[in-house]
């Protein structure tokens, strides 16, 4: 395992590919793919165990994900900051850990020409639980350590993802501000043009808007959806995409909600989305959802 977490010298940036007509494609699910793969990924870690169990499994999906035609890569960070990690009991471990998934995902990264590390950046307790967002010091002061270990490990961007409530996409978006990182901000919307926490998407758009991100998305939502979605993320004047779900790990909490379709079909529908500029996978996506796609859109 290479300790070199660099981005190769000779590569554009981020913000440059970001600039260009060509849609961007993102990787799939890196957490149901590790479950589909046997490892474990039981709650409170989920994908985080991967990184102590099995970290050679979690850089060989960068690296089909990287093959089947993914851009960017999202390290498998989502569960790394120090909150989740204590729930587990591995508190003292968040910066190392975190360090091992970029580390990972970038020795993927260099198979490819120009592939971009992201660093995930995920609600600091239960995605589809906002009443459960600490309050707002703590999210200032938590995301602010997560975003710290990140630019530490070397990601391009902090991608801030899955995010249910305005309040901590405001408080993260300002971490990666504070540690001069780009970020692009993804939100989570089940019904309608609405997060989680019944605020509207518009809204929380309209609050990043101030910390100038890179994009603005719509993530781990079913893809009969994403169409509610579209208007607001397309009113923001910024690149916007889409990395839906096929069906999500939470049944315990009712929120299952299965729309699993062949990497054909995923690609047909990703291609009705006009305008979205980055476009991937959540929960349920896999190396060859990503592979159609791409296929699709380079046809």
């Amino acid at each position: 395992m290479t300790s070199n977490t660099s981005p190769p010298t000779n590569r554009p940036t981020l913000a440059q590919r970001l600039a260009e007509s060509r849609v961007v494609i993102m990787d799939g699910a890196t957490g149901t793919e590790l479950e589909r793969r046997g490892a474990p990924v039981a709650l409170p870690l989920w994908s985080a165990h991967a990184l102590v169990t099995a970290p050679d499994l979690v850089r060989s999906i960068h690296a089909e994900y990287v093959r089947a035609g993914a851009e960017l890569l999202v390290a498998n960070t989502f569960r790394t900051h120090r909150r989740s990690l204590a729930h587990g009991g591995l508190p003292e471990r968040a910066a190392a850990l975190t360090q091992l998934a970029v580390s990972l995902a970038r020795d993927a990264a260099r198979a490819a020409e120009a592939v971009w590390v992201l660093g995930s950046a995920a609600p600091l307790e239960d995605c589809y639980r906002p009443d459960l967002a600490p309050t707002t010091p703590v999210l200032v002061r938590e995301h602010r350590e997560h975003a710290e270990h990140l630019a530490a490990a070397g990601v391009d961007a902090i991608l801030i993802e899955t995010m249910n409530n305005v309040a901590e996409s405001v408080a993260a978006l300002r971490a990666a501000r504070d540690v001069a990182l780009p970020a692009l901000v993804s939100f989570v919307c089940w019904d309608g043009a609405r997060l989680l926490s019944g605020e509207p998407l518009s809204a929380a758009i309209a609050a990043a808007l101030p910390y100038a991100p890179a994009a603005v998305l719509v993530n781990c939502l079913p893809p009969s959806n994403v169409d509610a979605c579209l208007p607001a993320l397309r009113a923001s004047g910024l690149r916007f995409g889409v990395y839906p779900n096929l069906g999500t790990p939470d049944e315990p909490m009712g929120q299952l909600r299965s729309e699993a379709c062949s990497p054909a079909e995923f690609a047909e529908i990703v291609s009705g989305w006009r305008g979205a500029g980055i476009v991937g996978g959540c929960c349920g996506t896999r190396p060859d959802h990503i592979r159609s796609l791409a296929q699709s859109l380079r046809s």
